[in-house]
């Protein structure tokens, strides 16, 4: 696993790994024309950019390599790169699902974000054996931990921070009026945050104006289209934005004339987006509170207190999990050797049953028979063990003999 996070890295780098969903396709199809990757997904989210390759053997330079020259990424996007490989890779996708490397601790909106990049993915044929694996058992572990922990209690996301912090500066929603753009999870999250708390008009604008149509029936708000954002911009006491846009959609100038418009009365503003919907210029405006992803990360930080004992207990929970994954990716690499010698034996078996058979029918003793036909298995069956025992023997070979009484269960003798 290749990649970086809010952890590593600010947004102004985060910004230059970012995949949109245009954007993955492509991605995911050079990626795994390298010969060294059997299998890929790309997980992109505000907060993070991930890469998960099934490497085989191989090393993960050229993972890493790719990504370099595919985003064109800045010596410092390159320094912020963390790089796992096997059981802790394992932990880490574990823990990422469950939510114990969000920004808010056990927030439930990157379990969906993750399955959206694995089913990216899988729709493409790129995820592959490994993968498919490791991330349905993924799915599953954050399940058992939203169970069976309090790591879901009291809610706290990023839209609710955001909620929270606007209603630390209007006292009375019913008397403001917000502007969301964009209509995916993030913004639907935050809208139901504003109509629970009794906003008094709510405007959603997204590219695509029927859906957030869709959004704005379910709170009684308005759609408009981004390009119409200009017009309504002036009107909005708070502005709240999460798209995938490359390109910031509000610039220094709409805000500038919407604030004319407002007669210099203040607008408060979030930008949840990575890359960033608002123009970083815009905060250098006076009567403008500009908040990104990383000025919310102190309040973040005081919601996640109450959750981390049931952090501490998730994160037990996974170590389990990633040791029965290891185990079961283990047990996986046997299934060849079980079969090839299952097939050995069965031909010896169908050898020896062969014989006894032709022996019956020229009218040997049934009893002759059987007990040459167990004689002649046995023999067949333990004449290889026993030769390489011997030569064990004779090369003081003393860890296959040890392994020769594991594998079929003797004890050591008394006579040593």
């Amino acid at each position: 696993m290749v990649g970086l996070n809010h952890r590593t890295a600010p947004v102004a780098i985060r910004e230059e790994l970012a995949f949109n969903g245009d954007q993955l396709p492509n991605a995911l199809v050079s990626l795994t024309e390298l010969p060294q990757v059997e299998g890929a997904v790309i997980l992109s989210t505000c907060n993070r950019t991930e890469i998960y390759c099934d490497t085989g053997n191989s090393e993960t330079a050229p993972v890493s390599d790719w990504l370099a020259s595919h985003r064109g990424l800045s010596e410092s996007a390159r320094d912020a790169l963390y790089v796992l490989d096997g059981l802790p890779a394992v932990r880490h996708a574990f823990g990422v699902a469950c939510g114990l490397d969000s920004m808010v601790l056990g927030e439930p909106q990157i379990l969906g974000q993750t399955k959206q990049a694995f089913a990216a993915s899988q729709d493409l044929g790129k995820t592959g054996p490994l993968l498919n694996l490791l991330f349905q058992q993924a799915f599953a572990v954050a399940k058992h931990v939203r169970t069976n922990t309090q790591i879901g209690a009291s809610p706290v996301s990023i839209a609710s921070t955001a909620v929270g912090l606007a209603r630390q500066i209007f006292a009375r929603f019913d008397k403001n009026q917000a502007l969301l753009i964009g209509a995916g999870d993030t913004i639907e999250l935050t809208a139901r945050h504003l109509h629970s708390k009794g906003l008094g008009r709510m405007v959603i604008a997204n590219r695509s104006v029927e859906r957030a149509r869709g959004l704005a029936l379910q709170f009684g708000a308005y759609a408009i289209s981004l390009a119409e954002i200009p017009v309504h911009l002036g009107e909005a006491d708070m502005v709240i934005s999460s798209t995938a846009s490359p390109e910031p959609l509000i610039t220094t100038e709409m805000i500038r004339a919407a604030l004319e418009q407002r007669r210099r009365k203040p607008i408060f503003l979030v930008d949840l987006a990575v890359p960033r919907d608002i123009a970083a210029e815009v905060n250098e405006l006076e009567d403008v509170y500009l908040y990104t992803l990383d000025e919310l990360n102190d309040t973040i930080v005081r919601n996640q207190e109450n959750r981390e004992v049931a952090a501490s207990e998730a994160r037990d929970m996974i170590d389990v999990a990633a040791e029965q994954f290891e185990r079961l990716l283990a047990s996986r690499d046997t299934v060849p050797l079980v079969r090839q010698l299952r097939a050995s034996v069965d031909a010896l078996r169908e050898q020896s049953l062969a014989e006894a058979r032709q022996m019956i029918s020229s009218g040997r003793d049934p009893d002759e028979v059987l007990q040459f036909l167990s004689n002649r298995l046995s023999a067949r069956l333990m004449h290889e063990p026993t030769r390489r025992i011997r030569e064990a023997g004779a090369d003081t070979d003393i860890a296959l003999a040890r392994a020769a009484r594991t594998l079929f269960g003797l004890d050591e003798p008394d006579d040593k």
